[in-house]
């Protein structure tokens, strides 16, 4: 909505400040700054509201607004004066405004920092959360405004607005004086205000995810009066699953005499329904679309699944189209899964939901599933109930307009219905909000993905995101850094979901193997090696090993205190008669349950060979089912407690469901063994990758239980105001999007603010200058050539190093200049030499996808020929720079490989954290570039740097809550 000339001649429509909130009940709607064009809605708004609001709001019985309020209320300068407005439908539910004073409370404009703000929010809507999101935008507004402070005054009787202003999270005072109290708010965010917002967006997000996944009616829009077809398949299959709730078929072509289908009511609308309707399923072509959602949102539906295509995977049309149903249903307050949608199941057994077209309902269970692919879901789904696993939720999103993998993460964090969240992902609409959820669900749960569409132009038509410039063997790092398994295909999810939703996390990266076949045994030893494993010999039962004889090999092998986990390897076993016998798995899955249920804690995966009905069997008593629950005493992420089985209440994030073992019940009485299921894989280099995943996982657990740290004793080498005034002086006042290089002296200057200290270089372009620089730097010195094209190349000849004195440094610059080029060509410059040492890379580059980002290598071949470069997201901490410099494959050059004497990698750790901070503090330092940094016995030496400057790119993880715009 654009203003009038009238309203805003200095200053244009701010659109930006425009934004859909989710709200704590898990609608939605929208905040926009007020407008002339608003009188009529401020009006009808104004009388909606309670007199005792009112009086809230104006200290006095204010019954109506005058014209002359209005005014006031509807013009802005959209700089001194502010008014924003929450909107849902239309129609304004609540409004906040600011006005800039003076130290004496008058009218002001800048360079004043303080303005008055107050708020209004129409009585049937408080309660959701309305005040707290408006107070974030209308802070961030009034920062981008140069405000720092807001001052309100609130009658002591205002106890709702009153804790709106004490929860917010910001440093603030209050004073009581003339029968109002009076509180005023810094407004720079702080650790507290960040926790705040963050833990207000989980709530939301997740509740909006339960309203669409746990609906007490459904309605499906689209269902066909003849058998077949999309819509007619979702009721049906919502029949079949026997969903709790009320269920509705809606189709306009419907007689008007028809009274059912199905044994569903029928409606030719969701107005004609009469009841509420919680959530609907649209299948009709896309250009009836707009009609069913103005249907719903008029009658109060609260979310939609969106099976209908023709969006943003038919171009730039249906892309077009797709925003504008996001728009559409988010003016509502609804939410979308879709377009192009396959569906959803929740197989709570309080729910009973299947709104998919997936041709199997999969059993309940311990897993959530998400996908962005219907074909996909179609084989995760299938895989999965072909394994006799249990899924407590599944979604495949299709073009995920709204809706997104982030949500679900959101509501995952606290589903006590979900241990392990699966997936598959081909965009990654908010990569940095990706990875903060990531994180912190992982601290809990484990969290796999696959990720599809991994090559750059890969991105799949429907998905709008942004493009990011890092490749994908980076963005895998930075997952796993969050905790994130990430494996390569869906495959392997599933192999991993099994195995960490129905085992315990292993202590320890040491195996035992043991089974009737010497060879099979051997390639599972050989795949643990290969995996970073540290397998024990394989214990070799034979082939004449009986069930007995597994169990017992098995239960000595978890009481084994040097065993963390198990892999029982087995093939047909040969009878009396000699003849392979297959058809006993069941016989045998009974054995291996038995002593995994009786054993400690440990892991248990099974290879089988053809062995018949052994893989069934061993799900039969699957913990991925519907079992009770089991009651566990608090302990690490990584070590179970031995548990008494018994009826409770759902259970806290993160109580992931582990084989359950006990030899004793409540009071100390013997306990039933829970027999639970045990993976079974077909091939041992499966089961094996799942394990060491579990292990790599678990490690990450007991690392995060404990996080880094920035050491403090930077703060008092790190000058970090002047760096920001250099900063703004090289950009200038009006910089160049693109940005700018820094000039050698420009760079050593910036980087001195922080400790990086760039050994000295002086310019030779002609021989007399290079021996007047080496006289200055003093003997021995190397001679370089700074072109672009033969930077860092001593491949080329374009380094000379340990020149001793003049003569040889005369020689080494004619040789140079016969070689490569004339001086103007070849820009040598002299350095004196560095201690010996080992040649490594430091970089931190701002990737508009994934953020700033801090890379480690040695330099030369091993991270620009084999990409041995290992990464982390900054801000790193002290273990992040720590882990940074083990993680690559040549890290063993670092510590002393051949006999050759270690390095000072405490002092490559502090340069790491010294460079994570430059641009963690700075956004607009994009990209810096230390190249080579000599690391010796005792020091380093950075020989160059590289730094860009350029105006800050948007950061889509910080500032006020806002649903994203695809």
């Amino acid at each position: 909505m654009q203003p009038t000339p009238e309203q805003s001649p200095h200053h244009a429509y701010p659109d930006h400040w425009e934004a859909d909130v989710v709200l704590r009940d898990g609608g939605t709607a929208r905040i926009r700054p007020i407008t002339t064009d608003d009188a009529e809605r401020l009006v009808s708004f104004y009388e909606q509201v309670s007199d005792e609001s009112k009086y809230y709001r104006f200290f006095a019985p204010y019954p109506r607004l005058s014209a002359k309020d209005v005014h006031r209320f509807t013009h802005h300068d959209y700089v001194d004066r502010v008014g924003l407005a929450v909107t849902i439908g239309g129609e304004f539910i609540a409004t906040v405004r600011y006005d800039r004073i003076d130290a004496t409370g008058r009218p002001a404009s800048a360079p004043a920092d303080e303005a008055e703000v107050a708020f209004l929010v129409q009585d049937a809507h408080q309660g959701r959360g309305v005040a707290s999101a408006l107070l974030e935008h209308i802070a961030a507004v009034a920062r981008e405004r140069g405000i720092r402070r807001f001052a309100a005054e609130v009658l002591p009787a205002n106890n709702k607005m009153i804790k709106v202003f004490r929860d917010a999270g910001y440093t603030q005072q209050r004073s009581f004086e003339d029968g109002a109290v009076h509180l005023t708010l810094d407004l720079e965010p702080t650790a507290e205000s960040l926790a705040v917002q963050r833990a207000r967006e989980q709530r939301a997000e997740a509740r909006s995810v339960q309203r669409l996944i746990a609906p007490g009616s459904v309605a499906v829009v689209g269902t066909g009066r003849n058998p077949g077809g999309v819509g007619r398949t979702v009721l049906r299959n919502l029949l079949a699953a026997g969903f709790t709730g009320r269920t509705y078929a809606v189709n306009s072509a419907f007689a008007a005499d028809q009274a059912t289908i199905d044994g569903v009511p029928a409606h030719r609308s969701i107005g004609e329904i009469g009841e509420p309707v919680d959530l609907a399923v649209v299948a009709v072509p896309a250009d009836r679309v707009p009609e069913a959602v103005t249907d719903c949102g008029e009658h109060g539906v609260q979310g939609l699944v969106v099976l209908s295509a023709g969006y943003a995977e038919w171009g730039a049309e249906g892309r077009e189209r797709q925003r504008e149903l996001v728009r559409q249903a988010r003016s509502y307050g609804m939410r979308i899964i879709g377009p192009n949608a396959f569906g959803l199941i929740n197989n709570s057994d309080a729910v009973r939901l299947n709104a998919s077209l997936a041709p199997e309902s999969p059993a309940p269970g311990r897993i959530g599933l998400f996908t962005q692919s219907g074909a996909i879901g179609i084989a995760l789904l299938s895989g999965l109930y072909r394994r006799g696993a249990g899924l407590s939720t599944f979604i495949s999103a299709g073009n995920r307009a709204d809706i997104s993998g982030n949500d679900f993460l959101q509501y995952w964090y606290e589903d006590p219905d979900t241990d392990v969240a699966l997936l598959y992902l081909e965009s990654l609409g908010n990569p940095r909000k990706f990875t903060r959820l990531a994180r912190r669900t992982a601290a809990v749960k484990p969290v796999v993905v696959v990720k599809g569409a991994r090559h750059s132009g890969s991105t799949p038509p429907g998905h709008a995101v942004p493009v990011g410039r890092i490749p994908d063997a980076t963005v895998s790092a930075l997952m796993r850094q969050a905790g994130v398994i990430r494996v390569d295909t869906v495959t392997e999810m599933v192999d991993a979901g099994l195995l960490l939703a129905d085992q315990p996390l292993p202590e320890g990266p040491r195996v035992a193997i043991l089974g009737n076949s010497e060879s099979l045994g051997l390639l599972t030893y050989d795949a643990c090696l290969a995996e970073g494993l540290r397998p024990r010999p394989p214990r070799d039962l034979t082939t004449a090993a009986t069930p007995q004889d597994f169990r017992e090999a098995l239960a000595e092998a978890l009481a084994d205190r040097n065993c963390d986990a198990v892999v029982v390897t087995a093939i047909p076993w040969v009878g009396e008669n000699g003849e392979a016998e297959s058809g006993d798995g069941e016989v045998l899955a009974a054995a291996l349950r038995t002593a995994a249920a009786t054993g400690p804690a440990k892991p248990v995966a099974v290879v089988h060979v053809e062995i018949g009905g052994l893989a069934e069997a061993l799900a039969a008593a699957t913990s991925t089912a519907a079992v009770p629950r089991v009651v566990r005493a608090s302990a690490p992420a990584d070590r179970a407690v031995p548990p008494t089985t018994q009826a409770v209440p759902p259970t806290a994030p993160g109580d992931q469901l582990a084989q359950q073992r006990s030899d004793t019940g409540p009071g100390g009485t013997p306990a039933v063994p829970t027999l639970g299921r045990i993976p079974a894989y077909p091939a041992a280099e499966r089961a094996v990758r799942a394990l060491a995943e579990a292990v790599k996982y678990a490690q990450w657990r007991r690392q995060a239980a404990v996080p880094g740290k920035v050491p403090e004793f930077l703060d008092d080498t790190i000058d970090e105001a002047g760096a920001a005034a250099r900063i703004d002086a090289l950009l200038g006042p009006d910089p160049d999007p693109r940005g700018r290089p820094l000039s050698h002296d420009e760079a050593c200057e910036l980087l001195g603010r922080y400790g990086i200290t760039v050994r000295p270089t002086l310019p030779a372009p002609d021989p007399d200058a290079a021996v007047a620089a080496a006289a200055r730097l003093g003997y021995p010195v190397a001679l370089k050539t700074t072109a672009p094209h033969l930077r860092h190349r001593a491949d080329l000849g374009g380094v000379r190093l340990d020149v001793a004195n003049e003569a040889a440094l005369r020689r080494v610059y004619g040789e140079l200049t016969d070689l490569l080029g004339k001086p103007t060509e070849l820009q040598p410059v002299v350095q004196s030499m560095a201690p010996r040492g080992v040649d490594t890379v430091v970089r931190a580059t701002i990737d508009p996808a994934a953020g700033a980002v801090l890379s480690f290598g040695l330099a030369g071949a091993p991270s620009e020929l084999l990409g041995d470069t290992a990464h982390r997201l900054v801000p790193a901490t002290d273990r992040d720079a720590a882990e940074l410099i083990r993680s690559i494959r040549a890290a063993p050059v670092l510590f002393g490989w051949r006999g050759s004497a270690p390095v000072d990698t405490a002092a490559l750790e502090e340069l790491l954290l010294r460079v994570s901070r430059l641009v963690d503090d700075h956004p607009e330092v994009v990209s810096v570039a230390l190249e080579p940094v000599v690391v010796a016995t005792q020091g380093l030496t950075v020989l160059g740097a590289s730094v860009r400057l350029a105006p800050p790119p948007a950061r889509t993880d910080l500032g006020p809550r806002r649903l994203p715009n695809y």
